[in-house]
């Protein structure tokens, strides 16, 4: 039978959700707890791949199991063996052709700041000595939903068939002296959350224009594009999927 499983991850200790051959990630951590406590080989397939350090406070994996299992207990056991930076929240049966990554129609990420040095939040937040002009970035980031071809944002050699994502939603507001970027669509690119509030920042201290903007994104070039923003602030928050995955 084919399960979801729905966990959360910090990401600090990891390169990322995909198995690499020499540095450790979470899928291959959760795959070598399933394969001890159900004494057999567990592959999963992840909703997306976050990069090393990003977090995610909502992701889904699916993977097929023959053996009858107690849902509640196994959620439970794994908790109890994985480290303390990965949490099972849940696992539930869906149809044999639910798909993790492909059945997904949205995912959103948030991107935190904070204003200024503070060590309570040095591990959770992009620190920046200079306020941007939100209310402008904001404004520029509506261009986003319009746009298809994000190219200009993805990282270099990537392997993507297409390079068209669909946003809903872009947008800075402050949560409890915290600036949080929060975007939505329906794919994203590698790199791609990073490199957007990377530009969107050069754009709220003033070294491209509003207008340039524009020009960036019909660039379908990296290099034209702002810098990437460190990792360890970035967030997967939400991953959306059709009822129609229940089994």
């Amino acid at each position: 039978m084919r399960y979801f499983i729905e966990l959360a991850y910090q990401g600090a200790a990891y390169s990322g959700w995909q198995r690499q051959p020499n540095a450790p990630s979470v899928q291959q951590t959760v795959e070598e707890a399933l394969g001890v406590l159900l004494k057999s080989e567990i592959a999963i397939v992840g909703a997306g791949r976050t990069d090393a350090g990003v977090h995610s406070r909502q992701m889904f994996a699916h993977c097929d199991i023959a053996a009858a299992f107690d849902a509640e207990q196994l959620k439970d056991r794994l908790n109890s063996y994985l480290p303390k930076d990965i949490v099972i929240h849940r696992i539930f049966s869906v149809s044999q052709q639910a798909h993790a990554r492909f059945d997904a129609t949205a995912r959103t990420y948030e991107y935190w700041l904070t204003l200024g040095k503070d060590p309570f939040l040095s591990e959770a937040a992009y620190a920046i000595h200079r306020t941007p002009d939100f209310e402008l970035m904001n404004e520029v980031a509506q261009k986003l939903l319009s746009h298809r071809d994000f190219q200009c944002f993805s990282k270099s050699n990537t392997d993507v068939v297409t390079y068209n994502c669909a946003i809903s939603h872009a947008q800075w507001t402050k949560r409890e002296g915290i600036w949080v970027f929060t975007i939505t669509a329906d794919r994203f690119l590698r790199n791609m959350v990073r490199a957007v509030v990377g530009t969107l920042l050069e754009v709220g201290w003033g070294k491209l224009e509003a207008a340039q903007f524009d020009q960036v994104l019909e660039s379908k070039n990296r290099s034209a594009a702002g810098p990437s923003v460190p990792g360890h602030a970035l967030y997967l928050t939400k991953i959306d999927y059709p009822q129609t995955i229940g089994s």
